[in-house]
């Protein structure tokens, strides 16, 4: 069975893109979302077994995001993902319970070796 992933960036361009390298690898993308709050409302929804999460978002960001998810389900698994190799929204992404952090522009190989990493 394919694992379900949810992938969540207020860019379009980049959903498409990560969606299209889950889903030719075998992950079955069973929803999208363009904010925080979205992302909250889909994974209650879903359950999905990955979250790709941007960072930087309108309404609720990636890492208030990441604390609400991992307050409803301490089992979450999330994937960041930035343009911004910030240190510090890493580490704190990490402290929110993110499990890996991907750097756009993304390079295929490196989403899949992150997504292979959090789900075993």
């Amino acid at each position: 069975m394919s694992k379900k992933v949810l992938v969540v960036d207020d860019a379009a361009f980049m959903r498409m893109m990560v969606k299209d390298i889950l889903t030719k690898n075998g992950y079955e993308v069973v929803g999208e979302a363009e904010n925080g709050a979205q992302a909250i409302e889909k994974y209650k929804e879903l359950n999905p077994d990955l979250v790709i999460m941007d960072i930087t978002m309108p309404e609720v960001d990636g890492i208030q995001a990441v604390k609400e998810i991992k307050g409803m389900d301490n089992n979450a698994n999330i994937v960041m993902c930035s343009a911004m190799g910030q240190q510090a929204m890493v580490i704190e992404s990490i402290q929110a319970g993110a499990k890996d952090f991907i750097v756009k522009p993304f390079q295929a190989d490196r989403v899949l070796e992150a997504v292979k990493k959090v789900l075993g």
